[in-house]
């Protein structure tokens, strides 16, 4: 399988992965029930590709909004692809925030520093 999608509910981020070309979109609300029950099959997916990724794995997160168990979902995420720079490939991360949204911006410095990867902080102009 070289695709995999979960689409965008009101609790769930839309996730779309293309393994062909090392590409993966995580964007809207995460705030699922059980973080573990929804982020498992794309972090076993993520960890399948990491044992043999592309040259460049670019990473777009989008996130409005994320709860404390998503959080930890979204560290692993980071680890795994931590992994796949510590394998001599290239990871870029692009982290997206609204305009006025301090917290998101934060949290992706947070978790840039704990991974120890650079984001690219990329601010989303308000309409």
């Amino acid at each position: 399988m070289n695709f995999y999608k979960e689409n965008k509910t009101p609790d769930t981020p839309e996730i779309i992965f293309n393994k062909t070309n090392g590409e993966i979109l995580i964007e809207g609300r995460s705030i699922p029930e059980n973080s573990n029950t929804f982020y498992t099959p794309f972090i076993d997916e993520l960890k399948k590709y990491s044992q043999s990724p592309m040259e460049k794995t670019t990473v777009s997160f989008r996130l409005d909004y994320f709860n404390t168990s998503s959080s930890k979902s979204i560290l692993e995420i980071l680890r795994i692809l931590k992994s796949i720079t510590i394998s001599g490939k290239q990871v870029e991360i692009n982290w997206f925030y609204d305009e006025h949204d301090e917290e998101i911006e934060e949290s992706g410095a947070d978790f840039s520093s704990i991974v120890q990867m650079p984001f690219n902080s990329k601010m989303i102009p308000a309409n």
